[in-house]
């Protein structure tokens, strides 16, 4: 399957809202009655276009082959001051964690960042008057009505940051798919080689604790100058602005390059990002600690950076449970705590 089948975190959509239905002109008609009243009924209102957040939605994939939705348009009234039916809403469904932003001018629109979390992005245009709204002792059989009016139409542009717990980060084949496939269900595709994921994966990580799940989102290797948008830096590293909490992964293997080097490039890039990244808790994870050579390159990571870290081995077991557990107290800090989810 390509990446574009599997994932999408942009969509560009056009949203037609429905037209209200035109005012009826008429007269009332019956035996016996020659002069009667007027008894247009009104036009229906036109659907609107809704836009809703879901769980059970992950990508913004299938909006995006849309491309244009339109709404029901509403019915024109009749007579006998009969009213016409409104058009039919369209409810569109994405991934908690949507930003709707206006197609042209950039700005934020809607953010649909819990669960059930809805917007009406586009109106419905109002039905048209009857003529019996126009009646008057003056003009007791007026024969004019109005139209419907138009629904709104706008070019939108959606944009998904994940939302999650905890946020994986480390430069390309630093061991963060191996790492969550271990630590939760989610089965990131993993390989030896660099840029093996191209897509953000979340998974559920069980903590045996309060609080009992921790959702993990697996977010692809970064390279120098992503927070410039190099690569494809913009569209991973808002993935992380979601997250309360960093694991930053440093491959220490004996074949990997320098993990100070590599550590320094990552913060780098998270200081450089609009949001400033550094300032959300972070764990620092020494991975592939597998022999002499790994645990040396580890201790000499942990000295030079002036930060505490875990030594863990995916392959292995070792350290996941210390992990485990440097996660969930780092969540029970932030929970005594509140500002240091911000920083």
């Amino acid at each position: 399957m390509t990446r574009e089948g599997m994932f999408r975190d942009e969509a560009l959509l056009r949203v037609q809202a429905g037209r209200g239905g035109d005012g009826c002109i008429s007269l009332h008609r019956e035996k016996y009655v020659t002069r009667g009243g007027p008894d247009g009924g009104d036009g229906g209102d036109g659907g609107d276009i809704v836009l809703e957040a879901i769980t059970h939605e992950n990508s913004l994939f299938r909006l995006a082959r849309l491309r244009q939705v339109q709404a029901g348009n509403g019915a024109s009234g009749g007579s006998n001051n009969k009213f016409g039916a409104g058009g039919d809403d369209v409810v569109l469904h994405v991934p908690v964690g949507t930003q709707v932003r206006d197609g042209a001018r950039g700005n934020l629109l809607a953010d649909l960042d819990v669960e059930g979390a809805k917007v009406v992005i586009a109106k419905g245009g109002s039905g048209g008057k009857g003529n019996a709204r126009f009646s008057s002792s003056i003009n007791q059989t007026p024969r004019h009505a109005t139209k419907g009016h138009d629904g709104e139409c706008r070019e939108l542009r959606l944009e998904l940051k994940l939302v999650a717990d905890v946020g994986l980060l480390g430069m390309p084949n630093a061991g963060k798919s191996t790492l969550i496939s271990r630590l939760t269900a989610a089965r990131p595709r993993v390989a030896s080689y660099p840029f093996t994921t191209l897509d953000p994966s979340l998974g559920i990580m069980e903590t045996g604790g309060e609080p009992h799940t921790l959702v993990l989102a697996d977010i692809p290797g970064l390279i120098e100058g992503a927070a410039d948008g190099k690569g494809l830096g913009h569209q991973f590293l808002r993935h992380v602005e979601r997250t309360r909490v960093l694991l930053h992964l440093v491959d220490c293997s004996a074949t990997a390059e320098d993990p100070v080097v590599a550590c320094r490039a990552i913060e780098h890039e998270l200081r450089a990002y609009p949001a400033d990244l550094t300032q959300r808790p972070r764990l620092l994870v020494a991975t592939k600690i597998e022999d002499e050579d790994s645990e040396a390159r580890a201790d000499a990571l942990f000295a030079e950076v002036s930060l505490p870290g875990l030594k863990i081995s995916s392959a292995t077991g070792r350290g996941l449970d210390s992990l485990r557990a440097a996660l969930l107290q780092t969540f029970h800090s932030l929970e005594e705590n509140p500002r240091g989810a911000d920083g």
